[in-house]
């Protein structure tokens, strides 16, 4: 009977890469996982959902530079994680390498009052800009 290895399963591949995003969140200063919430329009929830291995969710793609640099991660850090983030997901490569072109703004917005509201303008903004990128992408 063979002992060969089996490829390890893609919730060990996901728990790799949120175990470190928990063990560089836990070495931050207190308030950092709802920095990270704001700045990436979601709920401090997300926050727990995404940095906890017990969890199945995936990181989205399109999170990934915002949260290591937010995060402030180091060179180390960001090479750990992406080499886990990587052998999770190989497809989304391309997507990240994508994302790599990309450069934050900070805009200064009023509170509307409401979460859902907040989180509404917020995406609105968001896809707003994407759409005109594309726009002058294909110019």
């Amino acid at each position: 009977m063979s002992t060969q290895a089996t490829p390890a399963s893609a919730q060990d591949l996901i728990a790799a890469y949120k175990a470190i995003l928990r063990d560089v969140l836990d070495r931050r200063p207190s308030g950092m996982r709802q920095r990270l919430a704001e700045g990436l329009g979601k709920n401090r929830s997300f926050i727990t959902q995404i940095a906890n291995p017990a969890y199945q969710t995936p990181i989205p793609a399109q999170h990934v530079h915002a949260i290591m640099q937010i995060g402030h991660f180091s060179a180390q850090e960001k090479e750990r994680f992406l080499a886990a983030y990587h052998r999770a997901h190989p497809r989304r490569l391309l997507l990240l390498k994508e994302r790599e072109r990309t450069r934050r703004l900070t805009l200064m917005l009023p509170d509307l009052g409401s979460e859902q509201k907040n989180h509404r303008l917020d995406t609105l903004l968001s896809e707003f800009a994407e759409k005109i990128v594309r726009l002058i992408e294909d110019t």
